[in-house]
């Protein structure tokens, strides 16, 4: 369970013998009542320095006080590439002692603003956004918002805490702010404009993603080698079902209002790498979704190059088709009438979706009108995870049994020193889930 774990590490933990010491850190002035927001990034890698962007891109009484990251040179490099933009360079008042490193570095990093952004690898969420609601602050954090079933009950018990404390909470599923998906598009499939939806289909079919970039033998150990490369480590990016085809779960959840009863599925590897050039998670899945009202989902994910590419989700109704996508929408009637079609490349009335997350967020701040809708995020992970063991064991497993499941995929201990969940063998490969035989519950 989340919270039977020892949370231990350095805050002070270098890499090329860098080190960053701690800070005494003010109470935040914001919430005393002067104009400034403070903002503090956890996660300093490329979503997390364009969300901190983001972020001060909503107004010029937003300042990035605090940083947090488990290596001090990507916060180095995070900082440098902020203030390259012109447009934010005064607003980033990061002193030396506000750089905070290692595994527990998000605490001070917290205490230091008014709003927190989450944007370290999902393994992490859960812990970090509990230890910011803890200490009262608002939040934008990125998806998926857990790996498994223990950190999607944390976060719904930190969404129902938020709200009593009248905290705003965002999460990055960013077709929920997108203008192709909120205007017309969801609410013309909500109100019946293809009639009864009997069936989906949803993709994330595309090249491979980035191999391991960090070989081990740069790393001091174990633990270093899967954190530098933490896209492919289940424990800590929760497999690409979740890192990124979650976005077009979220999407069909969306437009069903509901969320599945039960999933079965398969999944595997097939492209064959170098043991210092592969992690530990499948390169494709396949999975069957059922839904409350019978109606079945037809997921695809897969990141193999050469491959057929395709992004986007696909509703069939009793008097209609959907074809949808953050690039175009299509509706039409089974008779050919359309209804609806948009081409964000046809239209340069799309502001960035990821831009709107923040502007949403700062505008609730300021206004104190507080925004929580943060359930969906919650249970749209969980749907990628009901996925994820689907596909990794081959069995039909239903949505209650899955979401209490008390199964951790982390380890036990969080600290450089600690064993990963997951170790490789003599020969450098890591062990696979194998369908038919992996216990996921």
């Amino acid at each position: 369970m989340l919270n039977r774990r020892r949370f231990l590490g350095s805050a002070a933990a270098a890499a090329g013998g860098m080190v960053i010491p701690s800070a005494s850190v003010a109470a935040p002035g914001w919430l005393e009542g002067t104009d400034i927001i403070r903002i503090a990034l956890i996660g300093c890698g490329g979503r997390g320095t364009r969300a901190a962007a983001e972020a001060m891109n909503t107004g010029k009484d937003v300042r990035l006080v605090a940083m947090a990251d488990a290596f001090p040179e990507r916060m180095v490099a995070s900082l440098g590439n902020l203030r390259e933009i012109e447009e934010i360079r005064d607003q980033i008042q990061v002193p030396p002692d506000a750089l905070f490193a290692g595994f527990d570095a998000y605490r001070q990093a917290i205490a230091a603003a008014d709003v927190v952004l989450l944007a370290a690898p999902p393994g992490f969420r859960p812990m970090h956004f509990s230890e910011a609601v803890r200490q009262g602050k608002h939040v934008f954090m990125e998806k998926p918002v857990a790996v498994d079933p223990p950190g999607v009950r944390a976060i719904l018990s930190g969404i129902r805490e938020a709200k009593a404390k009248n905290l705003s909470v965002v999460v990055g599923l960013q077709r929920r702010f997108a203008k192709i998906y909120t205007v017309n598009t969801v609410p013309m499939l909500q109100g019946g404009a293809i009639g009864d939806i009997l069936s989906m289909q949803c993709w994330w079919c595309i090249g491979a993603i980035g191999l391991p970039r960090i070989p081990r033998s740069q790393c001091r150990n174990e633990m270093d080698y899967q954190m530098r490369n933490w896209y492919h480590f289940p424990w800590l990016s929760g497999d690409h079902i979740e890192d990124t085809h979650i976005h077009n779960l979220d999407v069909v959840n969306w437009v069903k209002q509901a969320y599945p009863v039960r999933a079965q599925g398969m999944g595997g590897r097939n492209v064959p790498y170098e043991p210092d050039r592969q992690g530990a998670m499948f390169d494709h899945h396949y999975v069957e979704f059922q839904y409350p009202d019978g109606s079945y989902l037809n997921s695809q994910a897969r990141i193999i190059t050469g491959c057929w590419v395709k992004l986007g989700e696909h509703f069939v109704g009793t008097r209609g088709v959907a074809r949808t996508s953050l690039e175009q929408v299509s509706i039409r009637e089974h008779s050919g009438k359309e209804l609806l079609r948009v081409n964000r490349r046809e239209s340069q009335d799309h502001p960035n979706p990821q831009q709107i997350e923040h502007d949403v967020l700062f505008a609730a701040i300021r206004e104190g009108r507080p925004v929580n809708d943060a359930e969906y995020g919650a249970y749209s992970t969980m749907t990628s995870i009901l996925g994820r063991m689907a596909s990794y064991s081959g069995q039909m497993i239903g949505w209650e049994e899955a979401l209490n499941s008390d199964v951790s995929i982390g380890p036990d201990e969080y600290n450089w020193y600690a064993e990963p969940p997951i170790i490789p063998d003599e020969n450098g490969y890591y062990p696979l889930p194998v369908p038919g035989h992996t216990r996921v519950l």
